[in-house]
């Protein structure tokens, strides 16, 4: 004969029972981080298609990202190789966050968060000093990667133009997608940045203050260690994907 157990509806919702062992809020954290991944592959599927129905025409990236600061000369795609290790940087300073805070030890939990807030802030930083080459453009630039279009002079002839920088309508480089695609899909990753350094100095004062001492534990660093990853881990895609390919 079958015997009832009473269960506790407060504990049974409490989380971090069989067959995860996790809490809500981390199961939670990864119904979000799978949704996200999935728009984010939306994109980089969508991208290459059209780079694959443009590409007789379509710009390689070394020949685009060639700028670094205080140097002259072109150096292929190093800027953003740096920006790269950045945010990788950050992602083993978040692991440590984690570690110490599962150690409870605060102090290790403020160092790690700290650096890791910092990366994150350089990145962002970085990405938008690379959007501004990328918009305004060089001279050698045009020279080096000419999209003549041409242009109706309102006299039934046409001109031909050599386009300067890129915005969402022209582009110097070559068709104006490769500028679209470069500022949704920079640009959407660079919010996630973005958002993931806020909420980064949110825990982060909460840590100074002592909050997740008192709670007995750092689970919250570790949530927002789990979104952290998986914008470093979503970065490596767009970089090889936009960048390498």
């Amino acid at each position: 004969m079958a015997h009832s157990v009473e269960i506790d509806s407060k504990e049974a919702w409490s989380g971090g029972r069989s067959p995860f062992n996790l809490s809500y809020g981390k199961i939670f954290m990864w119904f979000f981080l799978v949704s996200d991944a999935l728009t984010f592959g939306g994109l980089l599927v969508s991208y290459g298609f059209i780079r694959h129905k443009y590409a007789d025409v379509w710009p390689k990236a070394e020949h685009v990202f060639t700028h670094f600061p205080f140097v002259e000369q072109h150096i292929p795609l190093a800027y953003v190789g740096l920006m790269t290790f950045i945010l990788i940087m950050s992602s083993v300073t978040m692991v440590l966050a984690v570690e110490a805070g599962h150690r409870m030890d605060k102090r290790g939990v403020t160092i790690w968060m700290f650096w890791t807030i910092v990366g994150g802030a350089a990145f962002v930083g970085s990405q938008a000093w690379e959007w501004y080459h990328f918009i305004v453009g060089t001279e050698e630039g045009a020279l080096r990667n000419v999209w003549d279009q041409s242009v109706n002079n309102g006299a039934g002839g046409y001109v031909k133009q050599i386009w300067h920088g890129a915005n969402m309508t022209t582009n110097e480089y070559g068709v104006p997608q490769f500028a679209n695609y470069f500022f949704f899909i920079t640009g959407f990753h660079g919010t996630h940045v973005f958002s993931g350094v806020v909420l980064n100095f949110i825990i982060f004062l909460n840590v100074l203050k002592g909050t997740y001492q008192r709670r007995g534990h750092y689970e919250m660093v570790e949530k927002v260690g789990l979104y952290w990853h998986f914008v470093d881990l979503v970065w490596v895609f767009v970089f090889t994907f936009f960048y390498l390919l």
